[in-house]
């Protein structure tokens, strides 16, 4: 799974600020246009980010391979037809933008991650959003995105135990109770030494935040952030609008 790592690229030196704010309004644009030509500009957008993050699609592809294997089988199934024709192919467009959009967002994601240090995520979180609520909601994220890669590594090992041990030759439910039982074991070990760790440090819920300074280069993406949110939002905006025009001119008249 992919997790943060040190580097000097471009999108290292962002502040985490304008990165959060690029990927809502970079969400907003990718789920209120679903329309083919619209998709491909994000995706040139994608592609950009992953070049100046230094990383590479295929490491996304390999790292998140069953999400994406998940998110194709729905155009699949919906071009499979029970009756001749046997394939529709006109009845996987829609599913298959549908699922562009998510794998979109997933490629920006992983950019923000790889790039962005979990105590400045953190730091983000609380200065943006008041009191205890905002202190309880940066620690979660903090503790999720350090917990589950190393959960994702102990099933990991886990599988290869059960591999080195002959356990292909048993059945799928034997070896999905088996990794089952021993991953949520070691979960919940890891739960118990993570609660002592943090007892053991005094820790806090209101720790010294690392300084945060925005420069020309957050500026231009916290522009480019807004205006694709902004860009997502006025269809939506219009559509209600005009939606509710007839019914205020029903309710007057």
């Amino acid at each position: 799974m992919l997790t943060y790592a040190p580097g000097e690229s471009v999108v290292h030196r962002l502040d985490a600020r304008s990165k959060l704010a690029f990927q809502l309004g970079f969400a907003a644009a990718a789920f209120a246009h679903p329309e083919p030509d619209w998709l491909a500009g994000l995706a040139v957008v994608a592609a950009l980010g992953l070049a100046l993050a230094r990383l590479s699609p295929v490491r996304v592809f390999r790292e998140y391979w069953f999400v994406f294997l998940l998110l194709l089988s729905s155009p699949l199934v919906a071009a499979v037809s029970l009756s001749a024709p046997w394939v529709v192919p006109a009845r996987a467009v829609d599913p298959l933008l549908a699922v562009s959009r998510v794998g979109l967002i997933l490629f920006v994601s992983a950019v923000y991650v790889r790039t962005t240090p979990v105590r400045e995520t953190r730091a983000a979180i609380q200065r943006h959003v008041p009191g205890k609520t905002g202190r309880l909601l940066g620690v979660g994220v903090a503790l999720t995105l350090r917990f589950v890669p190393v959960l994702t590594r102990d099933l990991r090992s886990v599988r290869d135990a059960i591999r080195a041990r002959g356990g292909e030759n048993r059945s799928v439910v034997d070896r999905g109770r088996r990794l089952g039982t021993v991953g949520l074991s070691r979960a919940l070990e890891r739960a118990d030494r993570l609660s002592v760790a943090l007892r053991a440090r005094c820790f806090s819920w209101n720790p010294t935040p690392p300084e945060m300074t925005f420069s020309r280069v957050d500026y231009a993406v916290l522009a480019v952030g807004v205006g694709l949110g902004i860009a997502g939002l006025v269809p939506v905006v219009a559509g209600v609008a005009g939606g509710l025009v007839p019914v205020v001119v029903g309710l007057v008249g």
